[in-house]
């Protein structure tokens, strides 16, 4: 018998509508390179629920290939990127910025996983002159790798700090579903176009086959990205099949409706364990849950669940469970009965 998986929130192939949709188009023609109607109506749909028209909207296939491309396209080759140390981009992709030529500049890592203005100056601080790289991005993502999420007031004074200090902010949405639905935040997706200059929506962590969207909002970031996606192998000819799967995704609220479901799922699990005495590495806020287990009680659960060991405190192990759009609210039972029987052995 197969071990059910928390390991991430992509294990599942794509949401019922969103294969139907692929499916129905399945023997039209189309026009290639995301011109095609499925592709421009998705942009259309995203626009109206972000309430800017003048966004620039690209697919694209994967969230590495998006911050791949969007960071080479705004930075100069002297100017680097400031990400916290558990950023993505720092830590998950195999280095893939920095093998473009542009460095990162790492944060220490805060409690929850976010960056502030604070932090942001005392890199600017250090990088004064020509002989070091001049960092020119602010690099976030929206929930964070440990599952915290930005408020509005936090969001606004990292902004308005990169305004201030000639800083662009971009914000990487793998999960900004879940990010955008969670009780600790009061972040609209129009209040996340108001206040970066470039994000992605992604859509391969709720519900799609594969597919992220990037949104343009500064007028000087939206020139050229084409050829940027073409020389970075990122324009692909059968960009219709992203396009149908966003249409799908907006076109009758799905894309939050799944959010939601996946942050109640892990909200009810994170509760379940916590009842039982365990500690969490930080708050529960979006699908991700990081619980803090004796090392025993990990390698029992590993015989039963498939999950991530996230990190050592000294004999014990923080582990991590992504909870998926689609994760059957029995299994979440299952699981907290299953941790509560090896609570009592």
């Amino acid at each position: 018998m197969s071990k059910y998986s928390f390991k991430s929130d992509y294990s599942e192939l794509a949401h019922p509508q969103v294969l139907a949709a692929l499916s129905a188009a399945g023997s039209e023609q189309f026009e290639g390179y995301g011109l095609d109607k499925y592709s421009l109506k998705a942009k259309e749909l995203i626009k109206t629920k972000i309430n800017s028209p003048a966004a620039d909207i690209h697919f694209v296939s994967g969230g590495t290939q998006a911050n791949i491309v969007v960071i080479s396209s705004v930075l100069r080759s002297h100017e680097a990127v400031i990400a916290c140390e558990s950023g993505h981009i720092s830590i998950h992709e195999t280095g893939a910025v920095e093998a473009g030529g542009h460095k990162i500049c790492s944060v220490k890592n805060s409690t929850d996983g976010k960056l502030n203005p604070t932090a942001i100056d005392a890199v600017l601080k250090t990088h004064t002159d020509e002989h070091m790289v001049k960092p020119r991005l602010v690099y976030i993502s929206q929930s964070t790798e440990l599952g915290s999420v930005y408020t509005k007031t936090e969001l606004r004074a990292i902004y308005e700090y990169c305004q201030t200090n000639g800083l662009y902010l971009y914000i990487d949405g793998a999960r900004l579903g879940a990010g955008i639905n969670s009780t600790a935040c009061d972040l609209t997706y129009e209040d996340i176009a108001a206040l970066s200059d470039v994000f992605y929506i992604g859509g391969t962590k709720n519900g799609a086959l594969f597919g992220e969207a990037v949104v343009i909002i500064n007028e000087h970031l939206k020139a050229d990205f084409r050829y940027r996606l073409k020389q970075k192998g990122a324009l692909l000819a059968k960009g219709a099949a992203i396009g149908l799967q966003f249409e799908a995704l907006f076109e009758n609220n799905l894309y939050d409706e799944l959010s939601v479901r996946a942050n109640a799922m892990a909200y009810k699990m994170s509760e379940g364990i916590r009842a039982l005495g365990y500690k969490f590495l930080c708050k529960t806020e979006t699908n991700q849950i990081f619980p803090v287990l004796p090392a025993q009680t990990v390698k029992k659960l590993h015989e039963i669940y498939g999950f991530y060991e996230w990190m050592r405190q000294g004999e014990l192990t923080v582990v991590r469970l992504a909870v998926s759009w689609a994760a059957p609210e029995n299994k979440i039972d299952e699981f907290i009965n299953d941790l509560q029987t090896l609570n009592m052995l």
